[in-house]
């Protein structure tokens, strides 16, 4: 730990938390409205899209490792190692988000629009948004090294998420949809809401990083190793495939985004088209906000007698049943489906809260087993692991709608479409959510005991080192 420097506390954890505020205020608006931006306004095919998400994550293979290794090499600043990348990149990174929803090339050629599309994505998704979120990703190492602070941040990084879906999943249908003379629900103004709500979504972004660079302390020195060798990308997948721990908490947090994303992407269509009810939708978003901000107040103490893999793999397989009971349910009224979906979401949450931590652990893992410090490298193979499983959810959701018939700028869809909506809007998660239970129950190996070993054998080694 570094003297003379103030203890950890609520400031920590509030400025924390105001970090993936931030970062969600241009990942979820993307994550939620991106795809409808480009299909219902541009007027670009699902498919198209699917294959520009699917494209920038290889740009992102290097683009987040390189990431790691510089923040890893880097001489820390007097601000500390990752905090000042977060004042650097505050800008980029929400221009980067505003330019992605402009409307000028709506009447242009699709190869326009496409080029377009390509551009502004990537710069956004691949390299500013890259560049700010592992350092801040990786700066929980560097708050503090104990366990259940590092829990807390974790937590409260989950909430930062909530507030912003909170906006974003509350307002935003409300803000983007309205209903037209029929009453089906279409796009505000022809799609000129978008720029409008961008911009306001960009400025807030930039306010919560202020405030998270403002409030946190790194108290964990880590050298940087000079002569360390740099990691292309292949050795960085044979660090995945040796690392037991990194394999399993990487493909747990695969299918949790690729099954997350996936509802949020399709909910969309779901209650539009299907329900034709987006003040559904949004409250669907709002009880899952009260939900994940109730479960932030008993997530420490569970984690603490049942592990935190223990207790993430019993609330996913909870998730999956009442998924499956939605797909075999078929129901007309969206009420009901809001109600069990919003349930089947509980304990995908619970591990959204504790996940942060999880990756904590990884690091102390690796260090325990080759002695090396590396939060930049392994926080950046977990970051490109997280974007492979946000191009695959729009991938899917993009090439689902297509393959099902959907039409992009009908009002109005057939009925044996709408019927393969919700199927896939169903089966498909459920089956994604078994698959984070069986990542975390059967590969992840950091149960609550392996855990507190690791912890004491490294404040042994810290102390040997003074």
């Amino acid at each position: 730990m570094k003297e003379n420097t103030r203890p950890f506390g609520l400031r920590d954890k509030i400025g924390y938390m105001f970090g993936d505020f931030g970062n969600d205020f241009t990942f979820l608006f993307a994550s939620s409205f991106l795809m409808v931006f480009y299909m219902k306004v541009m007027g670009v095919s699902g498919a198209a899209v699917g294959t520009l998400f699917l494209v920038a994550r290889f740009v992102d293979a290097f683009t987040d490792i390189t990431m790691g290794r510089i923040v890893d090499k880097v001489k820390p600043g007097k601000d500390g190692r990752f905090r000042p990348w977060l004042r650097r990149v505050a800008g980029p990174v929400a221009l980067a988000s505003f330019l992605m929803y402009q409307t000028f090339l709506v009447d242009a050629s699709m190869t326009v629009k496409i080029i377009y599309m390509y551009a502004t994505y990537i710069l956004w998704g691949s390299v500013c948004y890259t560049a700010i979120n592992i350092p801040y990703g990786s700066m929980a190492s560097a708050i503090t090294a104990v366990p259940e602070e590092r829990t807390a941040l974790s937590t409260f990084r989950s909430v930062g998420a909530t507030l912003a879906n909170l906006v974003i999943g509350v307002a935003g249908p409300m803000i983007i949809y309205t209903a037209d003379a029929n009453g089906a629900q279409v796009i505000r103004n022809g799609g000129q809401i978008f720029p409008v709500v961008a911009a306001l979504f960009s400025i807030c972004a930039m306010a919560c990083y202020f405030i998270c660079y403002k409030c946190c302390t790194e108290r964990v020195k880590i050298e940087p190793d000079p002569n360390a060798e740099p990691v292309s990308f292949v050795k960085a997948l044979g660090t995945i495939v040796t690392n037991r721990a990194m394999l399993g908490i990487i493909g747990a947090a695969l299918f949790l985004l690729l099954s997350q994303l996936l509802v949020m992407g399709l909910n969309n269509y779901v209650y539009a088209d299907y329900f034709g009810d987006v003040k559904a939708l949004s409250t669907f978003n709002l009880v899952n906000t009260v939900f994940s901000l109730l479960m932030a107040t008993v997530v420490g103490r569970v984690s603490k007698k049942f592990g935190k893999k223990e207790s993430a793999t019993a609330g996913v397989l909870v998730s999956a049943a009442i998924y499956f009971i939605l797909f075999f349910l078929r129901t007309r009224n969206p009420w009901v489906f809001m109600g069990a979906s919003a349930a089947g979401f509980l304990g995908l949450g619970f591990f959204n809260m504790v996940i942060w931590a999880n990756i904590t652990d990884v690091i102390d893992d690796a260090e325990v087993k080759n002695g090396k410090r590396e939060d930049g490298t392994i926080y950046a193979v977990y970051s490109f692991a997280r974007k492979v499983g946000q191009a695959l959810a729009g991938g899917l959701s993009g090439y689902a709608l297509s393959f099902i018939g959907y039409q992009e700028k009908a009002a109005v869809q057939t009925e044996a479409v709408l019927g393969k909506l919700y199927s896939i809007s169903t089966l498909a998660p459920a089956i994604l959510f078994l698959c984070v239970a069986a990542m975390l129950g059967l590969v992840y190996p950091l149960s609550k005991k392996k855990v507190e070993e690791n912890t004491a054998i490294l404040q042994e080694r810290r102390k040997q080192a003074q």
